[in-house]
């Protein structure tokens, strides 16, 4: 699909604002792969903002694809606790490894060999191609689709196949022969700091003169929403099991949702339950145990892409028999203050700081 507006124009005028205005990342500017793509795959579906003190320190820790490779995924899962979505984890570190074992440890430089790597679609094949090795490849995550719709007064929003490649067709025609990296990254940028998703900053915008948008005053009505699946809620009661002054944790299976990470054990209510009935319930079929609950800790609520949970967080100790977990990777008990040195989902995270603070 070829923009009306010239592409040497607006290439001119968004790079001029990039250079002046673009924010400062710690794998901008260097040009190493290995860079780029860690970056890649922090920030799908994270903020710039979240991302940046995560890279930081998983740099300190590893530096190379090689560190990288050689790493426990346990380490791995802990430097990556509290970003979420922990398969991009688990992807990355396995990009690593395939890249150490079949390209001698460089990032591969063609969309071939870089879409077999795990976690590596489309998007971050481009992003790393066009700015780590300066190829003629587009870009385009939800900031670029809102720019192009908006822009263009395009009615599409990526939510199907066909609307997906207009844009995607629609990015490639923009590019500069040279520069591609920097033309993508001004493009996400633009997006991201000021054709914001609602009362983008148009007064500010390089491409205003340009925007068919903004000229139609239709800005917050492009791109077309996209049909949201309901949020469904979830209520769910947890267990902190005490035993001379240890707590049992438990390592979700690999493989299942947040695989590899560690937990408090417990589980969903099920219809007519209370906190406590649903614990007793849980803690029978996953450990073949009798708890006595001794108080309610907290009450944590977690938001998911799709879920909004609540979970009940009780003390408890063993009533009767003897723990013997039946649906879990491994299990352990832990002083409270050797808790963070294990991965857990965030939610969790939550509750062990309680535990530390509380001196339980």
């Amino acid at each position: 699909m070829e923009p009306r507006i010239s592409s040497r124009t607006l290439q001119k005028q968004l790079l001029k604002w990039y250079e002046e205005e673009k924010r400062e990342m710690p794998w901008r500017n260097n040009g190493n792969p290995y860079l780029i793509l860690v970056s890649e795959f922090m920030l799908q579906q994270t903020q710039v903002k979240t991302v940046i003190p995560y890279f930081e320190r998983w740099m300190k820790s590893f530096p190379t694809v090689q560190k990288l490779a050689q790493a426990r995924e346990s380490t791995v899962l802990k430097h990556w606790e509290g970003l979420g979505y922990y398969s991009r984890a688990r992807n990355l570190k396995k990009a690593a490894q395939k890249i150490q074992q079949e390209y001698s440890g460089k990032v591969p430089d063609s969309m071939k060999e870089i879409l077999k790597l795990p976690g590596v679609g489309r998007y971050t094949a481009g992003a790393v191609l066009s700015i780590a090795f300066g190829q003629k490849v587009p870009v385009l995550d939800g900031n670029v689709k809102r720019v192009l719709s908006r822009l263009f007064l395009l009615k599409e929003n990526g939510d199907h196949r066909k609307s997906e490649n207009i844009l995607w067709e629609t990015m490639q025609s923009l590019l500069p022969e040279t520069g591609a990296g920097n033309f993508n990254q001004a493009f996400m940028e633009l997006g991201a700091t000021v054709c914001l998703p609602k009362n983008p900053l148009c007064l500010l915008c390089p491409l205003k003169r340009n925007c068919k948008a903004q000229k139609a005053g239709k800005q917050n009505l492009y791109p077309p929403r996209k049909q949201k699946a309901p949020t469904k809620k979830i209520e769910v009661s947890a267990a902190v099991i005490l035993r001379r002054n240890k707590i049992y944790i438990q390592k979700r299976k690999i493989g299942g949702l947040m695989g590899g990470l560690w937990e408090f054990p417990g589980g969903k209510f099920e219809s007519g339950e209370s906190a406590e009935q649903c614990l007793h319930r849980e803690i029978k079929e996953e450990l073949g145990v009798g708890l006595h609950i001794d108080e309610k800790l907290m009450t944590v609520k977690h938001s998911y892409t799709r879920f909004r949970v609540t979970l009940h967080v009780f003390l408890c100790r063993v009533r009767s028999g003897r723990v013997s977990p039946t649906q879990c990777e491994e299990w352990d008990w832990v002083k409270a203050n050797e808790l963070d040195t294990y991965p857990f989902p965030a939610a969790n995270v939550k509750i062990i700081k309680k535990l530390v603070s509380s001196k339980v």
